[in-house]
């Protein structure tokens, strides 16, 4: 079994290896490949997508057909076609179910871990383990500041005093950085997540990081993503069993009390609802 085992590792290497050198030939001795595309083609691609995607009565969308609203496969699956390789999936490492759906038909994708430096244990070995065991490319994103440099600057545990700039410093800035190499973003938002997610789209243009924004989950429910994550054995965050449906920062996120909607435990006191990134 440890024979076959390291078998499978070697191969499964090999694969990603042979994945970065194709891209790297894409890229030419330069470095990049094909420019990203101007905001006003990327805002033109999103709006073909929505209306391609979209049925009628989804929100976002004011068609008058009776279409029904694309699956999370066929999003991805217009992604792929629409940027090739030029994707991000944003992943928290509360599941690793966005990252599957999306790898199935995007092998090796880059999936982008916002590294605030305050997450849980068990976050950080859910990313570990989504690096090891899953066919995608961990990018971690790291804010400017290291948590003690940010003590010093800034006053410690600036989360209790002032969690907006603490979330703009260790989570805004350093993923509009790092988006401004892609032209599509790759989300898990959910609109049974929060009232503030009720109307979320499964394509939009995001003005704010001048890419397109898709959203293959939007219509998902929890249930949903528990069910698709034992069907295909993916990995999930311990956390999820243990109170916290939402999770995020360790010092700003506590277990949720049953019938509360699944983000009470996000910034509970505090008059914050948001991260800022996707508002």
């Amino acid at each position: 079994m440890r024979a076959a085992a390291r078998a499978k590792a070697e191969q499964r290497e090999a694969a990603k290896a042979a994945h970065h050198a194709e891209r790297a030939r894409q890229a030419g001795p330069e470095g990049h490949g094909r420019e990203k595309r101007a905001l006003d083609e990327l805002r033109e691609i999103a709006r073909r997508g929505a209306e391609e995607l979209h049925g009628a009565g989804t929100p976002g969308h004011d068609g008058d057909d009776d279409r029904p609203e694309a699956t999370a496969e066929q999003v991805v699956a217009w992604a792929a076609r629409e940027f090739g390789t030029s994707v991000a999936v944003a992943c928290s490492m509360a599941d690793a179910v966005l990252p599957h759906v999306v790898a199935q038909q995007i092998p090796w994708v880059d999936v982008l871990f916002l590294d605030t430096g305050y997450h849980f244990a068990e976050t950080v070995g859910t990313r570990d383990a989504v690096e090891q065991q899953m066919d995608v490319t961990i990018v971690d994103v790291k804010p400017e500041l290291t948590v003690a440099e940010q003590d010093a600057a800034h006053g410690k545990d600036l989360f209790g005093r002032d969690p907006v700039l603490c979330c703009q410093m260790r989570k805004v800035e350093p993923l509009h950085r790092t988006l401004a190499g892609y032209e599509v973003w790759v989300t898990g938002v959910r609109r049974d997540e929060a009232p503030t997610r009720t109307t979320t789209p499964l394509v939009t243009f995001d003005e704010k990081n001048g890419l397109v924004k898709i959203n293959p989950l939007a219509a998902w429910s929890f249930d949903d993503l528990l069910a698709y994550a034992a069907r295909h054995q993916v990995i999930l965050n311990p956390l999820l069993n243990d109170g916290y449906p939402s999770i995020g920062c360790l010092p700003c996120t506590r277990r949720v009390a049953p019938g509360e909607d699944p983000r009470a435990g996000r910034w509970a006191g505090l008059d914050k609802t948001e991260c800022g990134l996707h508002v």
